[in-house]
């Protein structure tokens, strides 16, 4: 940057990891907004970045060993079975992933922003006003500052996404997922039935749900999705991502949830759901977007403000941390910022667009056109994963100029 004033508008992952990114660019000054005043690393959402992608953003200087983290290897696919407790593997795919909380990574890498990083909790962006050579932003307390740079990593409602391209709204995708968490203790008998590597994914008639171990706050914590079409006449309540399902419908959904879990799932994983503390609940309905820029004048976009990654992709906080990564390269190889996020859009909005369309296409494959899986074997599962493009699709892209890894998954 050679200087200059930044502002990055969210402070949740791809916040910290802008912010970091800004600092070590140059910036004079670095400003966060958070508009949350609570703890953010109370959240307990798990995740999982790929080996090789993990490999290239420890280079970068974002990731380290010292953030908790559970080694994950194999995805075995279930289907309910006869009195089978655990159910019948039908295929086993490769799953070289490092699982993560996401409350335990955001507190590390919130962590590591400097001292001289103005981090402020509770304080909202109202409104975001380009001006020639730089940015107003207008405060929900009444105030406004002007930044040379304003960072959108505000996530799918992005008002800085907003301002720089208003055209481009999240889209409802036509299902969602259903998240828990339940303390590892918590977990049925038998014990093999859930080996420590294993991304366990069971597969029911419209869908399927993944679960895995990530590290929580006091301990390991299992952490499940379950992906399905919520129930007829219900869709046109998640068209406006802008909207907060009722408490009305938060009970629909869930009595929707156990319903298919009764039908479908075996005993062992029925146990599983039925374990889990209510409090550790949520809905989250699967939305499309990517903004046809990533940088426009002095606004940049980075996470889920600049494009959404469907979690089937396993590259959402992958794609956070590396737009980061890249824009601190592009702001420290140039002198000039126009010419340096003209850069970071180059290489950026292609590999936005591309993760868009894997989430799409394994969304079909997993859940609105799911396949007969109980008729399935390891080679039916195998050509199924491949022509839908999960073999060297999941878990993000390599970044350019990035260190040769080994192969991918």
């Amino acid at each position: 940057m050679r200087g200059g004033r930044v502002a990055v508008v969210g402070g949740s992952i791809a916040g910290c990891a802008a912010a970091l990114a800004a600092w070590r660019a140059g910036a004079d000054e670095v400003v966060v907004f958070e508009r949350a005043a609570g703890r953010l690393q109370d959240r307990g959402v798990g995740l999982a970045l790929h080996n090789d992608r993990y490999a290239e953003l420890e280079a970068a200087g974002y990731l380290d060993a010292a953030m908790p983290w559970v080694q994950l290897a194999r995805r075995p696919w279930v289907v309910r079975s006869g009195t089978e407790r655990a159910g019948r593997v039908i295929g086993v795919l490769p799953f070289p992933f490092r699982s993560y909380g996401w409350g335990s990574l955001w507190r590390e890498l919130r962590g590591r922003i400097p001292d001289g990083v103005d981090y402020r909790t509770g304080a909202g962006v109202a409104e975001v006003l380009p001006e020639p050579d730089g940015v107003t932003l207008r405060l929900a307390d009444g105030g406004e500052e002007r930044f040379d740079l304003v960072v959108g990593a505000d996530g799918y409602r992005s008002l800085v996404r907003a301002a720089m391209a208003p055209e481009a709204r999240a889209r409802y995708g036509g299902y969602l997922a259903w998240r828990g968490t339940l303390p590892v203790e918590l977990l049925p008998e038998p014990a093999e039935a859930f080996p420590v590597p294993d991304a366990t994914t069971v597969a029911f008639p419209g869908g399927h749900m993944i679960v895995y171990r990530i590290p929580g706050a006091t301990g390991i914590e299992v952490n499940w999705v379950f992906y399905a079409t919520p129930p007829a006449g219900s869709d046109t309540r998640f068209e406006d991502p802008t909207a907060t399902p009722s408490r009305s419908t938060g009970a629909e959904l869930q009595a929707h949830q156990l319903s298919v879990v009764e039908q479908h799932f075996p005993p062992f994983w029925q146990e599983v759901i039925a374990r889990t503390p209510e409090a550790n609940r949520f809905v989250q309905p699967m939305y499309d977007i990517a903004a046809p820029h990533f940088a426009k004048d002095r606004l940049v976009l980075v996470g889920d403000a600049a494009s959404i990654a469907r979690p089937h992709t396993g590259s959402g906080a992958i794609k956070a941390l590396q737009d980061a990564a890249v824009l601190e390269r592009a702001l420290t190889a140039s002198p000039d910022p126009d010419t340096a996020l003209r850069a970071y859009d180059a290489e950026r909005a292609p590999v936005g667009r591309a993760i868009l369309e894997l989430g799409r296409s394994l969304g079909l494959a997993q859940v609105q056109r799911t396949p007969e899986w109980t008729s399935m074997d390891q080679r039916a599962v195998d050509e199924w994963w491949a022509a839908a493009g999960g073999v060297g699709g999941i878990g993000g892209q390599a970044m350019r100029g990035a260190a040769p890894a080994g192969p991918s998954t």
